[in-house]
């Protein structure tokens, strides 16, 4: 039975799969994800090629130092009215992105990718739609300040999980997904290659 590696130090994916009841251990991989979306975007690129571009980098960065491991990378990319947003890299920029995505609903696309020996060996998609309810000013500056640092983690400046919960009225697809994860699609491949129980 193959090691798994999850290609990531994130912590919600992390948690994921360990809610799930996986085995793996996790390696922060190696990849600079913003010239690679700013290349991507340069080239044209529509958001589930950013996602999966991304989620393949990461894998297979992590592969070529354990080329006996099945590689788990993922990544997910969030737009709206063809403008792809990227995590915020100051409470100024999650405002600017909260006021952006108020009041009309956007894509959030996922990718997984699984590499073995360096090659690409299983890849998923998905997407999910949310409607966010129109936000006041006011009531963005106390979510900013309730969540804090939180606000920097996801390209959404939200955690759907958490007080995120509140800024949406309409939620279209999986959960999981919104998390970062296609999740059960990665579940079922990890059955089929013995890594979990049948």
């Amino acid at each position: 039975m193959p090691e798994l590696i999850l290609a990531s130090g994130s912590e919600t994916r992390i948690k994921m799969l360990l809610g799930a009841g996986v085995a793996f251990k996790s390696i922060k991989p190696a990849v600079d994800e913003d010239a690679i979306k700013q290349a991507l975007l340069a080239e044209g690129a529509k958001p589930r090629d950013i996602a999966d571009a991304l989620a393949d980098m990461k894998a297979r960065s992590v592969s070529y130092m354990h080329p006996g491991a099945l590689v788990l990378g993922s990544d997910q990319v969030i737009s709206k009215d063809n403008v792809l947003f990227s995590k915020a890299r100051s409470r100024v920029e999650a405002k600017e992105t909260l006021l952006a995505l108020s009041g009309g609903t956007h894509e959030l696309v996922s990718a997984a990718v699984i590499y073995e020996g360096g090659e690409a060996i299983w890849r998923a998609l998905d997407s999910v739609k949310l409607t966010m309810r129109a936000l006041s000013d006011e009531f963005i500056e106390s979510y900013l300040d309730t969540i804090g640092d939180a606000a920097l983690w996801s390209a959404g400046a939200y955690q759907l999980e958490g007080l995120g919960a509140q800024l949406f009225t309409r939620v279209d697809g999986d959960f999981f997904t919104v998390l970062g994860l296609p999740l059960l699609p990665v579940l079922d491949y990890l059955r089929r290659r013995e890594v979990l129980a049948v």
